[in-house]
């Protein structure tokens, strides 16, 4: 089950972060969405070290908590996609159809000529096509 998604911009800035468990879990979420972005800039500043390269955007799993997985990808902006997850076994071709429709999600809603690039993605409609893929995860169904 998907716990957290997020959006973040090429300047690390927070363009859209929702959560989809009770409010205690909220900051610790956030924190861990904050911390994986360390890994990004590793995985994206040291490519030899690392198993993608560059013209990969599907990152994969960042690092494995006691209760989370957390999964990346970078588009070619640098703007980045992470999600947090419960389950522990997590197919990577489930991962990587979550994070295409999330991206295709995302340019439809920077896509509108009221949006301000860079900043906080407020849409209710964008809001609402995340929730739909968050609960069409792991399902077979594109």
């Amino acid at each position: 089950m998907i716990v957290c998604v997020a959006v973040v911009g090429n300047q690390n800035n927070p363009v859209y972060l929702q959560s989809f468990t009770e409010a205690d879990d909220a900051l610790k979420l956030h924190h861990i969405v904050h911390c994986s972005l360390d890994v990004i800039d590793e995985r994206v500043n040291n490519p030899k070290r690392s198993g993608p390269t560059l013209n990969e955007t599907f990152l994969g799993l960042l690092y494995p908590t006691e209760n989370y997985k957390v999964y990346g990808y970078l588009t070619n902006t640098k703007v980045k996609f992470i999600m947090v997850t419960t389950d522990l076994d997590v197919k990577d071709a489930d991962v990587r159809n979550f994070f295409r429709r999330f991206h295709a999600a995302y340019v439809d809603a920077v896509s509108n000529p009221f949006h301000v690039p860079g900043k906080k993605i407020t849409s209710k409609s964008f809001a609402e096509r995340v929730s739909v893929i968050v609960k069409s995860f792991g399902s077979t169904a594109a």
